[in-house]
């Protein structure tokens, strides 16, 4: 789940009193354990290496750490064959590419039915880029589960993962931050919401930053739509506040002063608050067509 750094999360607690498994909250260097699940902690990007469980600080992914890309990346590289990714109900595309990972190292992949989906556009998305034959309703789910574990696995006799696979499970482990993606690489074009540097192109929709940030294309579409939303607030109030100090220099100047001057104070009262009422109805109506738009799913 994706909780804010320095927040503490109850999920392995609440699902632990409704699950016939045990579960528990990972802990970094833990061993996977047959029968156990583990809850990824607020912050940490949760991977696995050598039956074991690794807890990182790597850059987000579309804003966000933990990441569940970063997850089905490093399960797909370090299980191949036997991994089995499963994607829920969510909004954006959080997974697809993680998911394809764990088919091209030979895994299998699950997706909840998107008519079965509070919000579909997780599920939609992961069908739209990876084949499966395993989508379920939330009620079957389970019951698919035990059915895959069951069956023999097959070694994988595919081709070795990629260098773009390979490094960006390097910079979820956090051995490369600075310098992770070099200049001759192509650039997208588009800005960073998190640090504002240049994005550079690292697959198909998929961005990441000199830092290590990355961004599917609809992720980053939503972060530059709220990024671009507070800039509209921001100068709402400035305009707000712009009326409001001219309006008492103008009376302070009417009383002073050379009548010309209250007389261009209050003209420029009047266009920033113009500005401002011109602005307020612009976000005002943007407000109720997002509010009238259908709910996801």
């Amino acid at each position: 789940m994706h909780l804010g750094a320095g927040t503490h999360s109850a999920l392995a607690r609440i699902l632990d009193r409704v699950s016939p498994l045990p579960v528990t909250s990972a802990r970094h260097g833990a061993a996977l354990e047959p029968g156990t699940v583990q809850v990824a902690p607020p912050d940490r990007h949760l991977l696995t290496e050598d039956g074991t469980l690794v807890l990182t600080q790597g850059p987000t992914e579309n804003g966000h750490r933990p990441a569940v890309n970063a997850t089905f990346r490093s399960a797909a590289l370090t299980g191949g064959p036997r991994v089995i990714g499963v994607v829920l109900p969510g909004a954006l595309d959080d997974g697809t590419a993680g998911l394809r990972a764990i088919v091209d190292r030979g895994g299998l992949a699950e997706v909840q039915d998107p008519a079965d989906a509070l919000y579909s556009g997780m599920p939609e998305s992961a069908l739209s880029v990876v084949d499966t034959e395993y989508v379920a309703r939330a009620v079957e789910i389970g019951a698919v589960l035990d059915k895959l574990v069951r069956m023999p696995v097959k070694p994988f006799g595919g081709p070795p993962p990629s260098d773009a696979l390979l490094l960006e499970d390097r910079i979820a482990r956090e051995s490369v931050w600075f310098g992770a993606l070099t200049p001759a690489e192509r650039s997208a074009g588009y800005t960073c919401p998190d640090r504002q540097g240049s994005l550079t192109e690292v697959g198909p929709g998929r961005c990441r930053c000199r830092i290590g940030h990355a961004w599917s294309a609809p992720a980053l579409l939503d972060a530059h739509s709220a990024e671009f939303q507070l800039a509209l607030m921001k100068a709402l109030r400035a305009l707000d506040e712009k009326a409001a100090l001219v309006r008492k220099l103008a009376a302070q100047a009417g009383a002073t002063k050379p009548r010309g001057l209250a007389e261009r104070y209050a003209a420029s009262a009047r266009e920033a608050a113009d500005a401002a009422e011109t602005l307020r109805r612009f976000l005002l109506d943007a407000n109720r067509e997002v509010a009238a738009e259908p709910a996801p799913g």
